[in-house]
């Protein structure tokens, strides 16, 4: 192997790296785009049928305020987590 190969090698990681950080960038937006406008349409649902699912409407209302790059939905997530662990230890079934 030759110098030149060497220098070639090295020269295209860095170009190959970047591309794949703007890909995981654009991919991380729109993901956080299409997660945003599922979670508008949870605010059409009712009070039951938020139920139904494990949430209240009062979730929504604490979710939605979180910073366009945060997932709203896993936001929703963390606290239904919390709301269960809160009552397993509570006890009540």
């Amino acid at each position: 192997m030759t110098t030149l190969d060497h220098s070639t090698s090295l020269r295209a990681a860095p170009r190959h790296g970047w591309a794949v950080r703007v890909l995981n960038a654009a991919s991380g937006f729109y993901r956080s785009w299409k997660n945003r406008r599922e979670f508008l349409r949870l605010g059409e649902m009712s009070d039951a049928e938020l139920a139904d699912i494990g949430l209240r409407r009062t979730d929504l209302h604490v979710a939605v305020g979180s910073p366009f790059g945060m997932d709203p939905t896993a936001r929703l997530n963390d606290i239904v987590h919390a709301r269960n662990e809160e009552t397993a230890a509570r006890g009540v079934c």
